[in-house]
């Protein structure tokens, strides 16, 4: 669950804090008091765009940061997979910052990417913004609804056939490249014949560029390395000051006294093993020097291989095991075009059998999406039915498409009656702006249960709706947080009053500027924000006491939601 988010310099917001419950988190506020801005506050934390305007003073950043806690299960351990660190607590801390138009996002300490942000929200927060309520008329996002329904029957039936799916395509593709006049594979024949003959005249062997940069280098470099060995051998040899010559005389110094002990001989061992030790590097540098000796004949030979291997390396590769590939892909494809009608019938074979294989595996997928969609129609329709859709009726219909594709070839559309005697029709057809935001608020409670996402926030979930129907959408709220932490921004009492956990959103003025502040309201407080809600500005006593006797009554549906009793009647006035 989301146990806080914490805000600073963003938008109206100077500096904000909120602490969550497990149950039903409710925000309200007056219009324009920046109730959206807890939404976006989450949005961008998740990895949302900021927009440039956003901080409210331009000279340090804006700071979020969301508080998750998990228990020890198969969510945490897909988060480990993701290399994150996870508290020792359970808990996930994701923060963002924006400053100077650049965001940072780290994940207890360690800093995500986009995509792997976005991939760990998945795990943790469902967010329902009013936009979304859109996505239920097209068609395409009709198919991903009902494959998160069928669940971990379809994930693994859908991977499959699209694995199937990738093989047929590769061997059609490759179909497609022999489909060539006889000119055109001749052309491309003679061609790779070519490259294959100057590969191979090129001799190449394994390490041979290394060794050749090396002696090429040391070619380039040798005037001056041999000056500087001169140098140091004339500093060694010399005559009279030179270092084998002073450590002589230093060991002959010292074998005048050897006999005298006292560990004499002791240093004389020492100082006769750095005189070894000096001959044995004359004659490695007088080695070296000899080998820094060559021809012009053997320099142009080295600068005309190299030449020749990063010429080939130019056309093959960026390394002579690349080239070594290049050869083996030119040999293997003039091999079939040698070889063509063999090659031909056999990829025609691979290609039927390929098709088989994908058409069995799409078979199987459309069955189990045909067995969840009767499920899921069922489950919508009882989910409408408590959403004030009395007589609706709800169909998800599976129809075969026109050619296979990357999700099968199924066709998936929602259709729907929403009154009685009506016939059903699609969804984009028939339904209005506040009828979709409660099919919405009824797939998200169909799928919440299969997808187990921990929090769901929904914002303006009760746009166009009032009355019983809102009170309908209240009590759907209500059974959804039994088994999910939500998070509820609304102008609606009925919905306000079943809050576990209710904050009031503010706007106020200090300094000469306007801020947006977040109360977590206690009983009282809760009572006089539902008569706001219920009367606008003009609170009276009738007021309080209905907005009372509301918030009583939400309360004992709340007990009768958790304990499973039957619920109480309506109150007066709550329709």
């Amino acid at each position: 669950m989301l146990l806080s988010l914490s805000v600073k310099n963003l938008a109206l917001i100077e500096n904000a804090e909120v602490s969550f419950g497990q149950g039903l988190n409710v925000f309200t506020g007056e219009t324009g008091a920046g109730k959206s801005l807890v939404i976006g506050s989450v949005n961008l934390a998740l990895g949302g765009r900021a927009k440039s305007d956003i901080l409210r003073d331009e000279k340090i950043p804006a700071e979020i940061e969301l508080v998750f806690s998990l228990d020890e299960g198969e969510k945490l351990q897909r988060i480990r997979e993701m290399d994150i660190p996870v508290e020792e607590d359970g808990n996930v801390i994701i923060r963002r910052r924006i400053f100077g138009g650049r965001t940072t996002a780290k994940v207890n300490g360690r800093t995500l990417t986009g995509s792997e942000l976005r991939e760990l929200c998945s795990l943790l927060i469902d967010v329902h913004a009013q936009s979304e309520h859109q996505s239920l008329l097209h068609e395409k996002q009709h198919l991903i609804f009902l494959d998160r329904f069928a669940g971990e029957e379809a994930e693994k039936a859908l991977t499959l056939y699209r694995e199937r799916y990738d093989s047929w395509r590769r061997i059609t593709e490759d179909l497609e490249s022999m489909d060539r006049d006889e000119n055109v594979r001749k052309r491309e024949a003679d061609l790779l014949e070519f490259e294959i003959n100057e590969i191979i005249g090129a001799g190449l062997k394994p390490g041979e560029d290394a060794g050749l940069e090396d002696r090429f280098h040391l070619m380039n470099n040798s005037r001056k390395i041999a000056e500087v060995l001169v140098e140091v051998s004339n500093l060694i040899s010399g005559d009279n000051e030179g270092a084998s010559a002073l450590i002589s005389r230093a060991l002959r110094s010292i074998s005048s006294v050897i006999e005298s002990g006292g560990g004499i001989s002791d240093l004389y061992a020492e100082l006769s093993g750095i005189d070894s030790l000096l001959g044995d590097f004359k004659r490695d540098m007088e080695d070296y020097l000899s080998s820094l000796e060559f021809s012009p004949e053997e320099y142009n030979e080295v600068t005309e291989r190299l030449d020749l291997i990063n010429d080939l390396k130019k056309k093959y590769g960026q390394s002579l095991e690349d080239i070594g590939d290049a050869l083996k892909e030119r040999q293997d494809r003039l091999e079939i075009l040698t070889n063509y009608d063999e090659h031909l019938n056999i990829l025609k074979e691979r290609a039927v059998e390929a098709y088989k294989d994908m058409a069995e595996a799409s078979a199987v997928l459309t069955d189990i999406r045909k067995r969840a969609a009767l499920t899921m129609g069922e489950a919508m329709e009882q989910g409408l039915r408590d959403l004030n859709f009395d007589e609706a009726l709800f169909e998800v219909r599976v129809d075969e498409a026109e050619d296979f594709g990357p999700d099968g070839r199924d066709r998936v559309c929602f259709y729907i009656s929403t009154n009685l005697g009506e016939n059903v029709k699609p969804l984009k057809d028939v339904a209005s702006g506040g009828e979709l935001s409660r099919i919405m608020l009824s797939l998200k409670t169909v799928l919440a249960d299969m997808d187990d996402i921990p929090t769901m926030i929904f914002d303006e979930i009760d746009t166009g709706i009032s009355g019983r129907t809102a009170q309908k959408v209240s009590e759907s709220l209500l059974k959804l947080s039994k088994a999910h932490q939500l998070i509820v921004i609304t102008h609606l009492p009925q919905i306000a009053a079943m809050a576990d956990d209710h904050f009031s959103i503010e706007k106020r003025q200090s300094d000469g500027r306007t801020r947006t502040e977040i109360t977590a309201l206690n009983r009282d407080a809760m009572v006089k924000e539902l008569a706001r809600l219920l009367s606008g500005e003009s609170i009276t006593e009738t007021v309080l006491k209905n907005a009372g006797e509301m918030k009583d009554l939400a309360d004992k549906r709340k007990v009768s939601n958790y304990s499973g009793q039957p619920e109480a009647p309506a109150a007066e006035g709550s329709e």
